[in-house]
């Protein structure tokens, strides 16, 4: 990993206290969309120590989405629109995840045990959710209220990013769209991200949105009407700070257009 983004992680350190579970960045953009980056962080409380894990882990795509959220910070900025970032890793209590999936806190990911999530009972598992998951998804579902105050139906922008190689696979997108029955901003984003000469898309990769369908995209986009599009980018071209910038001045391109346009916001149900 690059050392600027190494740098800009929240630090694991006994000596600073623990981080807030969330960070809003353009608070008061008078926009009607809003960046969502549940795996911005990899913090983990300091009473719960590193999982078991050697602090190194920590670091890695199994703690967190490596670059975005230097991309979300800085897509924010471009397109002028309000943006949360969680703190705390997905191995303490994934965001992205609805509280009774089995990935909602892992034991096990990408093949490396995580020791300290083998033997979770029921009243540890609510105790993170009312740390991290709930103050989080409280914030979130506020300022999408609040974007509402200015149209009927705020557009949701979930940024994510995905490792080059998954099981000794190669993986040759440079950036994918997930989506499941509403394409309203999935659609015109895959016709218009390979206008950038070189770059590689991918419809629904290295991931699906519907299996299983994150929680913003679920509860936020497709449960209530709302437009909505995960956006995934590789994270080895977004993790140093030039390759984020790069990237969500690509993806603000992209989506300028689409957001430009006032019938986006409206409330719209897809059937399967």
């Amino acid at each position: 990993m690059a050392q600027d983004e190494a740098s800009a992680a929240p630090r694991i350190d006994p000596a600073e206290p623990d981080p807030p579970p969330f960070e809003v960045v353009n608070e008061n953009a008078p926009s009607r969309a809003v960046l969502l980056c549940d795996h911005a962080g990899r913090a983990i409380p300091h009473s719960h120590g590193t999982r078991g894990l050697d602090e190194t882990m920590l670091y890695r795509h199994i703690a967190w989405d490596i670059g975005a959220g230097d991309v979300t910070r800085r897509l924010a900025g471009l397109i002028g629109a309000p943006a949360l970032l969680a703190n705390y890793s997905r191995l303490y209590i994934d965001p992205n995840r609805r509280l009774d999936h089995p990935s909602s806190i892992v034991a096990l990911s990408d093949g490396i045990p995580i020791p300290g999530n083998e033997s979770v009972d029921e009243r540890e598992a609510a105790r993170r959710a009312e740390h991290a998951f709930w103050p989080y998804h409280n914030r979130a579902l506020e300022m999408i209220e609040q974007a509402e105050t200015r149209c009927d139906a705020a557009a949701i922008l979930c940024i994510h990013s995905f490792t080059p190689v998954m099981d000794g696979v190669d993986r040759p997108w440079h950036i994918g769209i997930l989506w499941n029955h509403d394409g309203r901003i999935a659609k015109p984003l895959l016709d218009a991200l390979p206008q950038t000469p070189g770059v590689v898309v991918g419809d629904n990769e290295p991931y699906s949105g519907n299996d299983p369908p994150g929680y913003g995209l679920d509860v936020y986009g497709s449960d209530a009407g709302r437009p909505h599009v995960t956006i995934e980018i590789r994270q080895d071209l977004i993790d140093t700070h030039h390759g984020a910038d790069e990237w969500a001045r690509i993806v603000a391109g992209a989506l300028s257009g689409i957001l430009a346009d006032g019938g986006l916001y409206r409330i719209e149900r897809f059937a399967p």
